[in-house]
Order: C-alpha cells, then structure tokens, then sequence
C-alpha cells in the first residue's frame, strides 16, 4: 500500500501538470487501473489519435490478460466477487496472490478480496493526492514516471530471491529481448506474453517437477 500512495502520488503530479485535476486522477484510476497504461496514458491525454491510444493501452496492459487465464482456477470458488477480482487484478496483486502463501488461520477468499482492495484503495488514494498536492507545489516534474520502472524491477528482484525455480524468469527476460529485437519497440509485448504463455504450458510439468524437488 505503502508503494501504490507513493506511485499514485507521482501519477496525480503528472496528470496536474498536464492540466487535469485530482477527480480526473481519481477517475481514471476507477476506470483503467492499470500504472503503467495510465503513466502513458498523460502523453495521450491532449490529443492524437483515438484508435493509435486504445492500441498502445492493449500493448501496454496485455500481460493483465494472461494473468487473468492463470487465475481463472484460483478463483473459480469465488462467485460474484470473482468478476471484481479479475478487474482490480495488476501486477503486485498477481505476485502476492498468485504464491501459494497465504497467511496460516485467514479466510482465503477474504484475503484476496482484501488485498486487492487495498491495492486498488490505495492507488486511488495516492492518485487523488498527488492531483491535490499537485495544485499547491510548482517544481519540474521531469522523471516521475519512471517510478513505474523502478517498481517493477523492484517485484522481478524480490520474486527471484524468494523463488527456488528460476526458469520462469529467466524464460520471460529471454523472450522479452528477442522479441524486442524482433517485432521492435512498439510490437514487442504480446509476442512476448504469447511465447511466455505457450513455452511455460509445453514446461508446466517439468516445471512443477523441480520446484516438487527443491520443496523435498
């Protein structure tokens, strides 16, 4: 929570600076919830090409889509809530719910539901705060978005330490280059989730063999 206040702030100042308030902030964190397709999403925001905007967000956010399939058994006992689930579902809410470590003595469902929320709340929150704080202060906004960056190397850092399995990883930084190589900036990520996905179903065995092994 403690990250998401901090990036949402960051995200609040930029969306200030272009013009747009802390409702508008609050706003698009309801309807896109996702950092990184909002961070780029400020650059859109004065113009340009509706069709090119709504491209760019699926390339940016398509990896949402494949962590949805992977949770689809995970939350399958979940009922109505399921379809918030799935919605607020990003990238530090997949890390922690997707471990197979939930606390001793909670109720499941609750705590996913509870994590997310929070996840989501506190975005918001940061959001709405940095559009507010952003209409008090008048400095050089220049680097904030790159807090997403850092978060997200932050998450692959933190799952590799506590992960026995490095295949997974290793996998996704290996054709995360070659098709950036490939198809080149702009056209990199869906093949890239594609092959992620196809090269981890065709391993799924060996792969749970292993991590079977390391846990004996």
């Amino acid at each position: 929570m403690v990250t998401f206040i901090v990036l949402g702030i960051g995200y609040g100042l930029l969306m200030q600076k272009s013009g747009y308030g802390p409702l508008w902030s609050l706003a698009s964190g309801l309807i896109i919830f996702s950092g990184t397709v909002q961070f780029v999403s400020v650059s859109m925001l004065g113009g340009g090409s509706v069709i090119m905007a709504a491209i760019t967000a699926l390339m940016v956010a398509a990896r949402h889509i494949f962590f949805s399939i992977s949770m689809i058994g995970r939350y399958s006992s979940e009922g109505r809530r399921k379809w918030y689930l799935f919605y607020a579902l990003c990238d530090e809410t997949y890390a922690m719910l997707s471990r197979n470590e939930t606390p001793e003595g909670v109720d499941l469902s609750a705590y996913r539901l509870l994590v997310t929320m929070f996840d989501q709340g506190s975005w918001l929150l940061g959001s709405f705060l940095g559009g507010w704080i952003g209409t008090l202060l008048n400095f050089d906004s220049t680097g904030i978005d790159f807090a997403m960056t850092a978060l997200f190397v932050t998450v692959f850092i933190d799952q590799w330490k506590s992960a026995e399995n490095h295949i997974p990883a290793v996998l996704g930084v290996a054709a995360t280059l070659a098709c950036r190589l490939i198809f080149g900036r702009e056209l990199f990520l869906i093949p890239a989730m594609v092959i992620i996905i196809a090269v981890l179903t065709v391993m799924r065995g060996r792969i749970e063999q292993k991590e079977g092994d390391t846990d004996a």
